[in-house]
C-alpha cells in the first residue's frame, strides 16, 4: 500500500510510519506543498533496486562497449528491432 504523507506529518509520525514501512511493508510518499519529495521504502524493496539498478548499469555498460564505434542509427535501429522481437515472443 502507498500512503501519502506531507513531511509536516511525517515529522510528527516517523516512528509509527517507519514500523508501517518495516513490519507492514508499506510505502510512504512523502509530499511537500502536496509534491512528492521522496518516499520511505523497506529495506527488503530498497535492496532489490539497489540490485537492479546495478545490474542496469552492468548492461548499458555491455551495450556500450557492444557498439563502440557503430553508427548511431544502425546501433538504435538493432535495438529497436531487438525490443520488437522480444515484444513478439
Amino acid at each position: 500500500m502507498i500512503q501519502k504523507v506531507s513531511a509536516m506529518d511525517v515529522r510528527k509520525h516517523f516512528g509509527d510510519l517507519l514500523n508501517d514501512v518495516h513490519y507492514r511493508h508499506n510505502t510512504v510518499l512523502i509530499t511537500k506543498a502536496g509534491k512528492p519529495m521522496g518516499a520511505l521504502i523497506d529495506v527488503e524493496l530498497f535492496e532489490k533496486i539497489r540490485l537492479m539498478e546495478t545490474e542496469f548499469h552492468r548492461m548499458t555498460n555491455e551495450l556500450a562497449k557492444a557498439y563502440e564505434g557503430v553508427d548511431p542509427i544502425v546501433a538504435e535501429a538493432e535495438i529497436q528491432e531487438a525490443i520488437e522481437a522480444l515484444k513478439n515472443q
